[in-house]
């Protein structure tokens, strides 16, 4: 088995309030070695039943499986180890922020992303208490094997029942399941197909990655992707990692998402999605 890696850069884009013309500004940003002040190494069982054992930070830096440079942030499951089949799951990371946020832009660059039979990436972000889906939940990267394109999804609990319709929503993207109402065993979630292939897996690694943007307001959650060879990757997007921090952004500029799911009579976004840990994670 090939070495499974993710390699992220991110930025986060803090905004006060929502208004007709939305600006952000720099809030914080993690690069390379800066991920282990932002993040922290979760080795509880995986609740997502994956057959795997999310290590601490010290074995995950002692077993290479993270990897931190000035610029380069490394995560990835062993591949070295047979593995019992009736023992314990494989070792691999999962990395939760140590703050939560709210309204807010968060732009991702990854320049390659794990692929192959039984891989599950995700970047996604969700309240981190122990009733999953309360507080709600937004998959910003979900996807599984090779299987493309990516996936975004909103989770919402039983107390905040959400649906969402083509009709409402002005996106790039495939409407496959309205019912973002989740429970256990029930936990599908609102799901938006991307476009293009290379949001996801071997296609993305073939032109060396892309970025992935998530705007979340009181009236709606976007998400965007652009691939490494697209020409119209805005510039804020692009240099996300060194913008200055009074440097003003604009996401109208960023033409249509991927996904939008919007806050109506059949879905209140802002009761449903509370403050978020962002989560990037490695399951089988």
């Amino acid at each position: 088995m090939k070495p499974q890696q993710l390699l992220p850069l991110f930025a986060l884009l803090a905004s006060p309030a929502f208004a007709a013309i939305r600006w952000y500004q720099v809030d914080e940003t993690f690069v390379g070695d800066s991920f282990l002040d932002g993040f922290e190494h979760e080795d509880f069982e995986d609740p997502t039943h994956g057959r795997v054992n999310y290590v601490d930070e010290c074995t995950a830096l002692e077993k290479n499986l993270t990897y931190v440079s000035k610029d380069t942030l490394i995560m990835r499951a062993d591949y070295t180890t047979v593995l019992d089949p009736n023992g314990p799951g494989r070792d691999t990371v999962r990395i939760s922020s140590k703050k939560q946020y709210g309204y807010s832009i968060m732009i991702l660059d990854v320049r390659h992303m794990p692929t192959g039979c039984g891989t599950w990436p995700a970047f996604w972000t969700n309240s981190n208490n122990n009733t999953w889906p309360t507080g709600g939940e937004i998959d910003i990267i979900e996807g599984v094997n090779d299987e493309g394109p990516n996936a975004s999804v909103l989770h919402t609990s039983q107390d905040h029942a959400c649906t969402q319709s083509d009709s409402s929503m002005d996106d790039r993207g495939v409407l496959v399941s309205e019912k973002c109402t989740s429970s256990v065993g029930d936990g599908a979630g609102c799901r938006v197909n991307h476009d293009t292939d290379k949001s996801y897996g071997p296609a993305l690694n073939a032109v060396g990655g892309g970025w992935y943007a998530m705007e979340r307001t009181s009236q709606f959650v976007n998400v965007w992707f652009w691939a490494r060879d697209d020409e119209n990757v805005p510039d804020e997007v692009k240099d996300a990692a060194s913008l200055k921090d009074s440097q003003k952004v604009n996401p109208d500029a960023w033409g249509q998402p991927q996904a939008n799911f919007v806050s109506s009579n059949t879905c209140d976004l802002d009761a449903a999605i509370k403050p978020q840990n962002i989560i990037i994670n490695l399951t089988l």
